[in-house]
Parts: C-alpha cells; structure tokens; sequence
C-alpha cells in the first residue's frame, strides 16, 4: 500500500488547504525543531472583521533570533493578549451560524496553560482535527531522531525515507524549492496540493483567501466542511482535476 507524507511546520489556525493536506496524508509531521521565522504563520493568522481581514497575533518573548520553533515561549503577560483576541474574534463572529459549535474550541485552545510556542500551536491543529474528524497520524519532526544538521530537500526526503513514505505531498507554494528527479532517485513521489476550494465562506459573501480556518469554521457545517477538505488537487505526473472532486 502507498504511504503518502505531508510535512509543514506548525501554524496557529491555518487555513484551509493546510487541514486539506493533513486530510490527504497518512501520516503527518510537524516540524518544531525549525528555525522561528518572524511575520510568519506560526504564531499569527488573519480573520474577517467587518468585512475586512486583520490579523490575531501573540507575541513571544523577546530571544535569541537563532532559537527554533521549539524553543520559543510566550511572555509572562500574554494572557492579557489572549483575552483582548477572543473578545476581537467574539465580536467579528458572534452572529456567525456556527458560532456556539467553534467559538468554544477556539477559546478552550486559545486559553491553553502552554506557554511553549510549538505545543501551544500544535494543540490548536489536533483540536481543529479532532472537530473535522480527520484521524491523520500526527507526528513531531523533534521525537523522530533525524540528523541536526540536515536542511531543506534533504530533510524532507530523509523524513519521508524515516516513515517509509512513497509519496511526499507539498502545498504548491513550495513548487520551486523541489526536485522530481531528486526524489524519484530516493524512491519517493514527489507531489504538489493545490486547493480547488476558492469560493467564499458561504453564498453571496466577498472572497477573501487563505484566511484562519477560524473564519471558515463558523459559516459551515462539519458536513460541509468535510465536503471542502476534498476539493483539492495534486499536481505531478499523475495530475487530478479539480473540477472531479
């Protein structure tokens, strides 16, 4: 049987396609031992307020910029952040269909105890798996034992090698950083996810792309959202067609 891996690092509320890619896998691995990166997704996303789309942030603590994602905390007072987001994302979405269902879950993750950055996000995205019933395996990149010193390609295949993968799956925005040839040398297929899903939240609102999965969560059902984690496609020598899905 084909195993199929997907590998992204850790992101608080991603969009779509992100939960999209865990959906596709058969197994998925976070990668917490990264270097943080600022302006990221890591620890910020983007969500409607009336009408237009602004980010909910938490600020980490002041480090080393050579620290990893795992090694990045919040600062004592970030509680007071947590709050003043909730109560933003409360009032841009109180009135939304689904708030009572989401609104609960994003408090409980937003509230967490956790004051480490990388198991602070990883609970928001096995929280948001646990709500969309995708059962992917999750893994941690730190817990798998891999060489310190590999980067880029070369990480990815000898994780995928690790798992015993045949298939790695990248969002189509890492299209440049790969090479099929490369892969095909190490027994791997290398594929790309592109989301097919770019219509709006729900009929007759404006289209705003890529926003927190927050956004998307409170103007749809569980069935249909699980109907719009199959609208994607994958892109490589074996193309699939997103007007199939």
């Amino acid at each position: 049987m084909v195993k199929k891996i997907g590998i992204m690092q850790p992101y608080l509320f991603p969009y779509l396609g992100y939960f999209q890619l865990i959906d596709a896998v058969d197994v998925f691995v976070l990668s917490d031992d990264l270097q943080y990166i600022r302006q990221g997704w890591i620890n910020r996303n983007r969500i409607l307020v009336q009408g237009q789309a602004k980010y909910i942030h938490i600020p980490i603590k002041h480090d080393s910029y050579l620290l990893n994602i795992n090694e990045r905390v919040f600062p004592d007072n970030h509680r007071s952040t947590i709050r003043t987001l909730l109560k933003t994302i409360a009032t841009a979405y109180g009135r939304a269909p689904f708030f009572k269902d989401v609104f609960p879950m994003v408090e409980s993750v937003m509230r967490s105890p956790e004051r480490n950055l990388a198991r602070y996000v990883e609970n928001s995205i096995r929280t948001v798996c646990t709500y969309l019933q995708i059962s992917t395996p999750i893994l941690i990149s730190s817990e798998l034992g891999l060489k310190s010193d590999l980067r880029g390609q070369q990480r990815v295949i000898e994780t995928v090698k690790s798992l015993k993968g045949d298939v790695y799956i990248n969002p189509i925005g890492g299209v440049e950083l790969y090479n099929f040839d490369d892969f095909k040398g190490q027994g791997i297929a290398l594929q790309f996810h592109r989301m097919c899903d770019m219509q709006s939240r729900r009929p007759g609102d404006d289209f705003e792309p890529y926003l927190s999965i927050i956004d998307m969560l409170m103007f749809n059902s569980i069935s249909d959202m699980r109907k719009r984690l199959s609208h994607y496609s994958l892109e490589s020598n074996e193309r699939r067609d997103c007007s199939a899905t």
